[in-house]
């Protein structure tokens, strides 16, 4: 009837507890003091870590780029900045060989990585196999395992295999990580079962729904199994240090302790711009892969 008021709508409730300016009401000047002081602990908090965090990247750069005549340790900025350190460097060792070792243990261990860590993670996601709980127990089990305690048995086998001093004897026990297996097994369960089965019904094989729908749906996971391999790679001091015994195969993380344990080097300057361009590649890889990284963080936090 034309007569029956009309009940009130939840936003006509919320209009008047609003007023009539349409505005939420004030908060108290307590309220107002307590979110500013939560806001600058917060804001203070990130300022902290980040200082933690970065601290010793520039206060490593800072070093590398002093003059010969400055004291390493007198103040924060230098006084007469110079790139001289970085060429006395190059100079020093042969910085590019090192560099061109590393990149290329790095780049196997990358490819390998990607490649067979999608393919264990996706036979431990999707394919029915019997046993498939066993091991993937199995090698969950072998995370709790430090890698020294396995380091030993490696090596006697890479001598059995005549890989010693060789750079596919240092890359071969990081062909594949077990860690990258279940982040692509996480990104793969991700992945729903409908569309598993709308390509089924379209007639796609195994390797077809395997490259055509599962990897193009875990680019991010196969970004973070590029980076954390890249690193791992190329950080790694202690494996190559055991393998490897002829100079001219050795890795940069090798060249940089010769460069810092040689007296007539030893000079913390030289040291600071040689782990610096160091890490230079690093940085560039995940400047470069840093949206992906994110997202594939994201995807093995969905299902696990």
């Amino acid at each position: 009837m034309s007569g029956t008021p009309f009940p009130a709508r939840s936003g006509d409730v919320a209009d008047h507890d609003r007023g009539r300016s349409g505005r939420p009401p004030r908060r108290t000047a307590a309220a107002r003091r307590r979110h500013r002081i939560g806001l600058a602990g917060r804001y203070a908090t990130l300022v902290l870590m980040l200082v933690v965090m970065l601290g010793p990247i520039v206060w490593q750069f800072l070093t590398s780029v002093r003059g010969r005549t400055e004291n390493v340790y007198d103040g924060v900025l230098p006084a007469q900045p110079t790139l001289d350190n970085y060429v006395r460097v190059a100079e020093s060792f042969p910085l590019l060989q090192y560099a061109g070792n590393t990149l290329t243990v790095a780049a196997l261990a990358v490819t390998s990585n990607m490649l067979f860590a999608a393919m264990g993670g996706y036979a431990l996601s999707r394919a029915a196999w019997k046993g498939r709980q066993v091991v993937f127990t199995v090698l969950v089990a072998t995370l709790m395992f430090p890698f020294e305690s396995v380091m030993i048995s490696m090596f006697l086998t890479v001598r059995e295999m005549g890989l010693v001093d060789t750079l596919i004897g240092v890359w071969l026990p990081g062909a594949v990580s077990v860690l990258n297996i279940m982040i692509m097994r996480a990104a793969f369960l991700a992945v729903p079962r409908e569309v598993e089965e709308a390509a089924v019904l379209d007639g796609a094989g195994e390797w077809t729904r395997f490259t055509r729908v599962f990897l193009p749906a875990a680019k991010g996971a196969l970004a973070v199994v590029c980076i954390t391999s890249f690193m791992g790679a190329w950080d790694d001091f202690l494996w190559p240090l055991l393998v490897l015994t002829n100079s001219d195969h050795y890795t940069l993380q090798l060249g940089l302790k010769t460069l810092a344990g040689t007296t007539t080097v030893n000079d913390q300057r030289l040291v600071a711009a040689g782990a610096m361009a160091a890490l230079v590649p690093m940085m560039l890889l995940f400047f470069a892969l840093q949206r992906f990284f994110f997202k594939g963080v994201g995807e093995g936090a969905v299902k696990t």
